[in-house]
């Protein structure tokens, strides 16, 4: 870890305090629902009851001639209006070669209601309880109809229809992988392992609850949306051009302080294009903010797989396929990246770290009464490595095997390699991360530890899981053949003003990451110049060129690469001003540690002169450079990252009840080059608790009758506390990424994707279960180990 206090320069690789830290920790940060703007409203969506069932009609007089209404709208205005429904950003076509089917997703319900939750009127009023209050008076006439909300349910043969388009509730039916090959290996294995489980549906819940402002100004005929957003080029885009069809140029959407996204605020919703639309309408500026009772039913949810997955292993313990089906709930309409979570992002993982010659995987995609399914952290890497860590330790286990011996024997260790699953991993180095990790989490010592739990009456269990995932998706022209209805590029502009200060603006968009202050440590490297002395702006599309948000662990290897490109083009520029200011050719001048000079002798200039003179053009080759220096770049990776790691879990068991205790959790990630070593820990911490979190607390649960969510509060959906973690063990190696001049690889999910299976194999491991449900409640575990002990 570099350490500027002892006298290193760069401050690359040092653990810098945030500068965002000054203004969250002391009340400073301004969010969506801390703007106000004059003569504003509020709005209040009233929702829907039923799981699934037709509108007949609207009673809304008495609702209407309440106290501060200002307009009620129904899905009878948005039809009226032409309004287009909610786009999905990924085409995924069927192993029919037919696209996927993909049923209108309308801002307002229209003739039908299809999930508790759905939106059925936007009511508007001075206040936000007189809105509230005003939707309490609307008389919907309802005819409720049978639901579906597990996709078991949804697949069987006469079940209800979420969609008259889909009769038999798929979307899509996608394979991936050579299946002949597969079978051809499944004939000759030694051994056969067969896993089959669900992957729990989950409910993001960012401390932040969802929040927008749409404001329309009749001057200028525009728009502006502030909204909690991870992603607000691409919220603009959607609106604008697919939804509202509005002329661009016209809509600037704002995402300002944003308490944390997940992946469950990079999808454009409903309720802010209904705003936008109705702000129009009224000429007032509309503002709304959920409660917590409505994000739980609202906002999109996370995970929800059905799998069954079979490993073909040979009688030396090499691995020879691995045979996956899936069935993926996509709840009632095809959010944002609904399509591509279940598909590209899950099945392209398979492989794993292992060189498995042969592997197919199917996936269906089930429509159900139910919020919509899309990206949560780790968006499909972690429902791929859940698969594929579950049922390695699994076979270990069959075979008698160490388990991390069964791991060794088919690592990845020639590199680059390419998966039978599309990916091509450019480097990797999976021992080094096994063997950090086995030696932080004393494994040596662990038979102790579990003799000496035994004599205490408790069960201890170790687990293990080794991950890899895939960051910063690329290069846009293959993720367009793969269905991708947008480019996967990022922008970054570096302003250098007259004093020599910068300014960055970027594409990307901080939530929680920390990019004003790893950023501007990159700049900071790069220019020489004092980290103090560099802003970094972002989440604004009227002051940052396109670009295309925070999701997927891209920033820094993809963003962080775009102000790279824009920073060499500041430097070749001033290379030229150099060489004319100190009248040698610009092939001589050298640029380094903030200082032009030329080459060879003691003649040089300051960057902060350079740019000042750029400004101040006096003395300036006018006849081959304009004046200023503000760059632009753009950056189109052209593979995706590899972060990979090694996360091991230690758990203990109450053999009478089943609680479950986590007692030491390690982590060693390889992320390529670390900008800041603190914020990266601290990623890394963030994602475990989210990842122990799904395995023994988190599960989203509908009523398979009524399709009620049972688990609409934090009194029926258990969220991790601190109580529940011990401290992490957290370690990095390093594997620098070819392909991006920062050789980063991205750190954000991977806590989230590693972790979850590890405690799963552990507590497995302590009661000697073979399966078991997550969440891995006390009674879920305790009935398993009954279970295993009458096997």
């Amino acid at each position: 870890m570099n350490d500027l206090s002892a006298g290193n320069t760069s401050p690359l690789g040092a653990s810098l305090p945030r500068k965002e830290d000054y203004r969250f920790l002391t009340g400073s940060g301004r969010y969506t629902d801390d703007v106000t703007l004059p003569h504003q409203t509020y709005a209040y969506f009233l929702r829907s009851p039923h799981a699934h069932a037709k509108i007949l009609g609207y009673r809304l007089d008495a609702a209407k001639a309440a106290r501060g209404v200002v307009a009620i709208f129904t899905g009878d205005d948005i039809k009226a209006a032409g309004i287009g429904g909610l786009p999905c950003g990924w085409l995924i076509t069927d192993v029919e070669g037919q696209p996927m089917k993909e049923p209108p997703h309308p801002v307002l319900a229209i003739d039908k209601v299809r999930y508790v939750g759905d939106h059925v009127a936007l009511v508007i009023a001075d206040t936000y309880e007189h809105a509230r209050d005003a939707a309490e008076l609307i008389d919907v006439d309802y005819e409720p109809l049978e639901a579906v909300v597990h996709v078991s349910d949804a697949l069987r043969p006469g079940a209800p229809a979420v969609h008259d388009s889909a009769p038999d509730n798929r979307s899509f039916v996608w394979a991936l992988g050579d299946k002949a090959a597969v079978d051809a290996a499944f004939a000759k294995a030694a051994h056969v392992t067969t896993l089959e489980f669900e992957n729990n549906r989950l409910i993001p819940n960012a401390i932040e609850p969802r929040s927008a402002l749409a404001h329309y100004s009749r001057a200028d005929d525009s728009y502006t949306l502030y909204v909690s957003n991870q992603n607000p080029h691409l919220e603009r885009l959607l609106i604008s051009a697919f939804v509202l069809n509005l002329p661009e140029h016209k809509v600037r959407v704002i995402a300002p302080d944003v308490g944390g996204g997940f992946g469950s605020k990079i999808y454009l919703y409903a309720e802010e294009a209904a705003m936008v639309w109705a702000s129009q309408k009224i000429n007032r500026p509309i503002k709304w903010t959920a409660d917590r009772s409505e994000a739980f039913v609202s906002d999109a949810h996370g995970r929800d797989h059905v799998s069954k997955a079979e490993l073909a292993i040979d009688a030396d313990g090499h691995f020879l396929a691995l045979r996956v089906d899936t069935k993926a709930a996509v709840g009632a309409y095809l959010s944002t990246f609904a399509s591509a979570v279940p598909t590209i992002l899950y099945g392209t993982l398979l492989a794993g770290q292992y060189k498995t010659p042969a592997i197919h995987v199917t996936v269906t995609a089930v429509f159900t009464h139910t919020a919509p399914v899309d990206a949560y952290r780790g968006a499909g890497r972690p429902e791929a490595t859940y698969l594929l860590e579950r049922i390695v330790e699994t076979a270990a286990r069959e075979l008698k095997l160490d388990p991390i011996e069964l791991r060794r024997r088919n690592f990845i260790t020639e590199f680059p390699h390419q998966t039978p699953v599309a990916l091509s991993y450019d480097v990797g180095d999976y021992a080094a991360s096994v063997d950090k990790a086995l030696k932080l989490a004393d494994i040596a010592g662990f038979p102790a530890r579990r003799e000496q739990a035994q004599q205490r009456g408790k069960l201890r269990g170790i687990g293990y899981s080794c991950y890899i995932e895939a960051c910063g998706l690329a290069p846009s022209n293959i993720a367009g053949a793969l269905g991708a209805r947008a480019g996967l590029y990022e922008a970054g502009q570096v302003r250098v003003h007259p004093t020599g200060k910068v300014t960055i603006f970027t594409g990307s968009h901080s939530h929680g990451q920390g990019h004003e202050t790893t950023f501007a440590q990159v700049v900071s490297d790069r220019l020489g110049i004092p980290f103090e002395d560099i802003d970094v702006v972002h989440g604004d599309t009227g002051r940052v060129p396109f670009g295309m948000g925070t999701y997927g662990s891209r920033s820094l290897s993809v963003g962080g690469s775009a102000i790279v490109k824009a920073i060499d083009k500041v430097i070749a520029k001033g290379k030229e001003i150099a060489a004319h200011v100190l009248e040698a050719s610009a092939g001589d001048i050298e640029f380094e540690g903030g200082t032009f000079k030329v080459a060879g002798t003691d003649k040089s200039i300051p960057f902060a002169q350079v740019a000042l003179t750029a400004y101040v053009p006096h003395n300036y080759p006018l006849d081959k450079l304009e004046p200023g220096l503000d760059e632009t770049a753009f950056y189109d990776p052209t593979n995706f990252t590899f972060p990979a790691g090694c996360h091991i879990c230690e758990v203990e068991v109450d053999p009478d009840t089943g609680e479950t205790s986590v007692i030491a959790m390690t982590a060693v990630d390889d992320f390529g080059n670390i900008v800041n070593p603190m914020i990266v820990e601290g990623q890394v911490h963030g994602g475990l608790a989210q990842g122990i979190g799904q395995a023994l607390l988190e599960g989203c649960v509908y009523d398979r009758e009524s399709g009620q969510l049972l688990t609409g509060s934090y009194m029926d959906y258990a969220m991790p506390r601190a109580s529940n973690f011990p401290n992490f063990s957290v370690g990095t190696t390093c594997t620098p990424c070819s392909h991006n001049p920062l050789g980063v690889k991205g750190c954000g999910e991977a806590g989230a994707i590693g972790s979850t299976p590890a405690v799963i194999n552990a507590i497995t491991d302590a009661i000697g279960a073979r399966e078991l449900t997550m969440p891995a409640t006390p009674e879920r575990v305790w009935r398993a180990l009954q279970t295993a002990q009458h096997a």
